[in-house]
């Protein structure tokens, strides 16, 4: 048995890691909307979603990108998930033709409510964990339910103990 706190066991992703992951999702929705393959637009779960959806909307041209911010979090201990902003719901609908972007899956909170709230979106994320995975429609890389991201956006360069250091 080992003392380490959840977070100790971390996958570091780079921005180049975010960016070829990304892409590679982009790569795996290319074709696969509704609408003769097409999708109507992206719509970003803030924060975490926000980089990967950009660099989706880019590879797949999609010009029309929208947000909702979902709070599930705050610092590393979860809350109830709550939305703070809605995207434009004349846009939205029921969701059809739209790609939800996130980051990653954790338990599947954010996503079961913005799912409960569009429930014919398609939903995308770029790291998916074991208890949220079947919330998502389409995912890059799994990891461990146990296993804490650290994402370039919150980072700094510093030292970090190797997972089975001295």
């Amino acid at each position: 048995m080992t003392d380490r706190l959840p977070h100790e066991k971390g996958f570091h992703i780079s921005w180049d890691q975010i960016h070829r992951d990304s892409r590679a999702l982009a790569w795996r929705l290319d074709k696969q909307g509704p609408d003769g393959g097409q999708w109507r637009a992206v719509v970003a779960i803030t924060r975490g979603g926000l980089a990967p959806a950009m660099i989706i909307s880019r590879e797949l041209d999609i010009r029309v990108v929208d947000t909702i911010s979902v709070k599930s979090y705050d610092h590393q201990s979860r809350d109830a998930a709550k939305v703070l902003k809605s995207p434009q719901s004349e846009m939205m609908g029921d969701g059809e033709g739209i790609l939800i972007i996130d980051d990653l899956v954790d338990t599947g909170k954010t996503l079961e409510l913005v799912r409960q709230l569009y429930p014919k979106a398609h939903f995308a994320t770029v790291y998916a964990k074991p208890q949220g995975r079947d919330m998502v429609d389409t995912f890059i890389t799994e990891v461990s339910q146990d296993t804490w991201i650290f994402f370039p956006w919150d980072m700094a360069l510093q030292y970090v103990e190797p997972y089975r250091g001295a």
